[in-house]
């Protein structure tokens, strides 16, 4: 009889940095490879504090707790001494602390080791996907890992039953409801067009929610309590907090604070149009199967231009002209890539009803694109199998 693979035991080193993208990803990944994989699951984190918003069981006073089945640490400047479990996951460069690279060398059987990459659509991904590189001076052997959306690549973070929870909240009147109800908010109107807002500084902003307080359909707008709190604050005219609401011509401006990844996703569920950032938001965004605007993470020299590119050609690669085109203005102009040349981004009247015209074809996108990611095999269990592989 085949004996059980016996449990893998994980080390997730994740540095926050100013973003709640990387502790988001690595979140996600911690409790599906505990719940999904039964793995042991250490956590290591620079910022229990920014850990705490999209997690509030964390207690960032304690050193080492247990939350979810995983075992959360403060990654402290100093570090103690640990014994390395099956795998490390070094989450996007972060670089491990040296005691612990050592202690990784000093393994009687070393650890598989791998470098969680940022993801990425562009054509050389699949060519350094899993690519070994050999450490100088240790016997240990880092792996680079790359998300992705085609052959060759590690996939996307994506739940086992993630489609069947989507797929009850939108077809369930009471799971919506009782969602409105744990944000304290009552449901937008029912005429109105639901537009969640997580972005960076944006200079924008104002341009958008000027152009759907002019506009002719009523527009719910529910603006995340983040980094894009001073353009709301200058739109309104006022100051602002989580729980405030101000109405504008079409426009209900709704600020909401930070929630659960798991309130985040349903968020997604309950808009007809996200407006979403970095990597985290980003995927969930795509696993919602509704239309979605990318605010990518600015790079030096516009590097970060090419990947949103690289994105958009796959994305509507099965779409019309118009709807295609209708995407990619609306993303360069959010984005600040107008004819090729980098500007500050802005929004008109004209090119939001180029993307309104577009809606009914872009929700037929949307829904085609999550269709076709549900085929690849899942990120964590990509993991999962290479390291297995390695052991």
């Amino acid at each position: 009889m085949t004996q059980p693979a016996k449990p893998l035991e994980w080390d997730i080193f994740c540095n926050v940095i100013d973003n709640f993208g990387d502790i988001g990803v690595c979140w996600r990944l911690s409790r599906q490879l505990t719940v999904e994989h039964d793995c042991r699951v250490r956590l290591w984190v620079n910022e229990l504090e920014a850990f705490q918003r999209i997690c509030p069981e964390i207690d960032p006073q304690i050193p080492i707790q247990h939350v979810g089945g995983v075992e959360v640490r403060r990654w402290a400047s100093t570090f103690p001494e640990s014994v390395p479990g099956d795998v490390v996951i070094e989450a996007f460069g972060c670089h491990l602390p040296e005691p612990f690279v050592d202690a990784m060398a000093g393994c009687r059987a070393p650890p598989v080791w791998i470098n969680l990459e940022y993801l990425s659509a562009e054509a050389w991904v699949s060519g350094c996907h899993t690519l070994p590189s050999p450490h100088p001076n240790l016997p240990l052997t880092k792996y680079f890992f790359f998300p992705g959306y085609g052959e060759g690549t590690g996939g996307l973070l994506r739940e086992h039953d993630l489609e069947e929870r989507r797929q009850g909240f939108c077809t369930s009147v009471e799971q919506q409801k009782d969602f409105w109800f744990s944000l304290g908010l009552p449901p937008p109107p029912a005429d109105a067009l639901v537009v969640s807002l997580f972005a960076y500084e944006n200079s924008a902003i104002g341009d958008l929610l000027t152009v759907w307080a002019r506009g002719e359909e009523p527009v719910c707008c529910l603006a995340s309590e983040s980094r894009t709190l001073a353009a709301l604050e200058e739109f309104a005219g006022q100051s602002m907090r989580a729980g405030d609401t101000i109405r504008r011509g079409k426009l209900e401006l709704r600020v909401l604070p930070f929630v659960t990844q798991q309130d985040y996703d349903r968020l997604l569920w309950a808009s007809d149009i996200s407006f979403v950032r970095g990597e985290d938001s980003f995927v969930r965004a795509q696993w919602a199967a509704k239309p979605m605007v990318w605010h990518i993470y600015p790079q030096d020299e516009g590097t970060h231009l090419s990947k949103l590119g690289a994105f958009l050609d796959q994305y509507t690669a099965g779409a019309s002209q118009a709807t295609a085109e209708a995407v990619r203005v609306l993303h360069n102009a959010w984005n600040g890539d107008l004819s090729g040349e980098r500007h500050a981004p802005r929004i008109t009247p004209e090119l939001w009803q180029q993307w309104m015209d577009a809606l009914p074809d872009l929700r037929n996108l949307a829904e085609n694109w999550a269709n076709h990611l549900i085929n690849q095999e899942d990120l964590c269990s990509s993991l999962v199998r290479f390291c297995r592989s390695k052991l």
